[in-house]
């Protein structure tokens, strides 16, 4: 008899534990919405051609050309947004946050580096170019990539000008891109899409194939 209560207690503590679960995750999901529906790229615009609604997923299959950009067709200021991303060996992609829909999205917005850090072609890289990275301005911290063939979670968190990037789990970089390039930028060069506060999100295809899926976002008032 003390061995069933004791089982049925067990279980009543289980389900309790997965309810909390579930409504915890609810919670964190309060106020996102998806930018990608699943099946097609409506509410995108740029290169719907190397770019591919399939399986549930955004897929850019480049097939020999650099891939273009997919931008949202909207404009977000403040945010938080959280996607998942599959990496093939060597694989290079970024995310374009504040861009316009013209220009070379790294300087005339910021990009945020998508990269195969352990491929043998990036090991001679600048800091600023790994993975996480604001590109050109802001180094992340390396090693909290999964191995290539497996699903990432990312979480990029934009509160202009400070941004924070949390990779599985791990913050990986966090500052305020205007202070640290007040001095100039640590690739030398201009950036003047850093004192953008407003623009499309994107895609930034750099000639591999790259899968993304679970895109929401959060903006913030």
């Amino acid at each position: 008899m003390k061995r069933s209560i004791f089982s049925l207690m067990t279980v009543i503590l289980c389900l309790l534990s997965i309810s909390y679960s579930y409504a915890q995750k609810a919670a964190d999901e309060a106020g996102f919405t998806s930018l990608f529906n699943g099946t097609n790229l409506e509410g995108w615009v740029g290169n719907k051609t190397s770019y591919l609604a399939q399986d549930g997923m955004i897929v850019i299959d480049p097939k020999g050309t650099g891939g273009g950009n997919l931008y949202t067709e909207k404009e977000y200021g403040d945010f938080i947004l959280k996607f998942e991303f599959q990496l093939t060996p060597g694989g290079n992609n970024g995310l374009g946050i504040h861009a316009p829909l013209e220009g070379d999205a790294a300087y005339v917005g910021k990009e945020i580096q998508i990269l195969d850090n352990t491929a043998e072609k990036y090991a001679e890289l600048h800091e600023y170019q790994y993975h996480g990275s604001v590109y050109g301005v802001i180094p992340a911290k390396r090693g909290y990539l999964k191995p290539v063939g497996e699903w990432n979670e990312e979480e990029v968190i934009v509160q202009h000008p400070k941004i924070k990037v949390i990779l599985n789990g791990t913050t990986i970089l966090e500052g305020d891109y205007l202070e640290a390039s007040k001095n100039g930028t640590l690739d030398g060069k201009d950036h003047p899409g850093l004192q953008r506060h407003m623009g499309h999100i994107g895609f930034l295809g750099h000639g591999d194939v790259v899968r993304f899926k679970n895109i929401r976002i959060k903006e913030l008032k």
